[in-house]
């Protein structure tokens, strides 16, 4: 069978002015083909949701193992030991995500949801009584999550502050060494050994997520060399995905107010709005494979060894599987996204994020008739993640 010589692009996806506005680009790449040489760095892009939906469920082809940045673990030894969740595949995988799936799955979660639906109204009281204007950002979306999930894991009260700027340096790690990398080195031995001191089974509470991971290694179910990195894939992945996802759905109410006003008549609406805005804004942008070996895909032929490059924003925005896709709307059947992945690599602790949400947005919508700008929004620049800054936002209440 013949295969396609894809079309190349110098376009550098981790530009300052993509990162803040990458709409351009996806487009595009989506317009080249389903499979784009990007000359800068040596590798292929994928901006169509079918390749990336093929690239993310076929590990076997589409390793994660050699890294999902940019960085070849094969070649290039990483800066922090690689990721049991994120960076490996079956069998080295297996162990690992099958202990996360149970303790994170929405049975195991039912314990939390009272407990964190009370949180979530008495956040939402403080920022109220404080008045009307405040920074969606800090006040709500990074706030609920720093109140909540370190509990949850099992983390002191100490350094809870280093969550995001770790996470942060994490997720920047992914892209190319650019002046966003260079900006973490000087905290990255300080930010890393909190982390690794915090995974420890001495670090953690007794009834949390972290010593149940302690307890499955007790159990043989991992070993307990593998146990305080799979705490620490919590810690990486667990807040800052959360953090932007709740930004994501936030910016959208305040600039979709017949959307807020939907959320307000249907509270129930709040898991759906929650997955709209991730597919709508992808807090998650990219993720790089590996191919295993000369592989096809969207008629094109792609040389063992090669770098893959997998545009998730962009394919939650594809036109060939999504109607009306640059249109926020809870009418809108969001599942199929890619905003949490797929595959066997499918973000563990997406229920999580969504109980978050569903929380925070329903004791929102109990409160708050609508929510508007304040002030101009100022993004975040992150490698990977597409994230909010600062989201000056005023809140009417009901009563107004």
């Amino acid at each position: 069978m013949s295969t396609l010589t894809p079309p190349r692009s110098d376009a550098d996806p981790f530009a300052d002015d993509v990162l803040e506005h990458p709409e351009p680009l996806h487009h595009e790449l989506r317009k080249a083909g389903p499979v784009v040489h990007l000359t800068r760095y040596g590798v292929h892009a994928l901006a169509r949701h079918a390749e990336v939906h093929t690239a993310l469920t076929d590990w076997q082809h589409f390793e994660s193992g050699a890294g999902v940045g940019l960085s070849d673990f094969r070649h290039e030894k990483p800066w922090r030991s690689p990721s049991l969740l994120l960076e490996a595949d079956p069998p080295h995988h297996d162990a690992p995500r099958r202990v996360l799936s149970e303790l994170l799955a929405p049975p195991a979660l039912r314990r939390l949801r009272e407990q964190w639906y009370e949180a979530a109204e008495s956040l939402v009281d403080e920022v109220l009584s404080a008045g009307a204007e405040c920074d969606a950002v800090t006040a709500l979306a990074q706030a609920f999550p720093l109140r909540v999930f370190p509990d949850a894991v099992g983390l002191g009260p100490d350094g809870r502050e280093h969550l995001l700027p770790y996470g942060n340096m994490a997720f920047n790690a992914f892209g190319p060494v650019n002046h966003l990398v260079e900006a973490d080195g000087p905290r990255r031995a300080e930010l890393s050994a909190w982390v690794d001191s915090r995974c420890t089974r001495e670090a953690l509470a007794d009834d949390g997520f972290g010593a149940r991971i302690w307890a499955a290694a007790d159990r043989g179910d991992l070993t307990h060399a593998q146990a305080p990195l799979v705490v620490r894939s919590l810690l990486t992945a667990g807040v800052d995905t959360t953090v932007h996802g709740l930004g994501a759905a936030l910016h959208a109410f305040a600039t979709h107010p017949d959307q807020w006003q939907q959320l307000c008549k249907k509270p129930e609406l709040a898991r759906t709005a929650f997955d709209e805005a991730v597919r709508w804004a992808s807090p998650v942008q990219t993720f790089f494979r590996t191919a295993t070996a000369d592989v096809e895909i969207g008629g094109t032929l792609l040389p063992a060894g090669t770098k893959i490059l997998m545009f998730l924003g962009s394919a939650n925005r594809d036109p060939d599987r999504w109607d009306d896709p640059d249109r926020f709307d809870l009418t809108r059947d969001p599942s199929g996204h890619v905003g949490f992945g797929m595959g066997i690599h499918q973000c563990v602790g997406q229920h999580v994020a969504r109980l978050e949400a569903e929380a925070l947005l329903t004791a929102l919508a109990r409160r708050v008739h609508r929510i508007e700008p304040a002030g101009p929004a100022r993004r975040h620049l992150n490698n990977t993640l597409r994230a909010w800054h600062s989201l000056p936002v005023r809140l009417h209440t009901t009563a107004q």
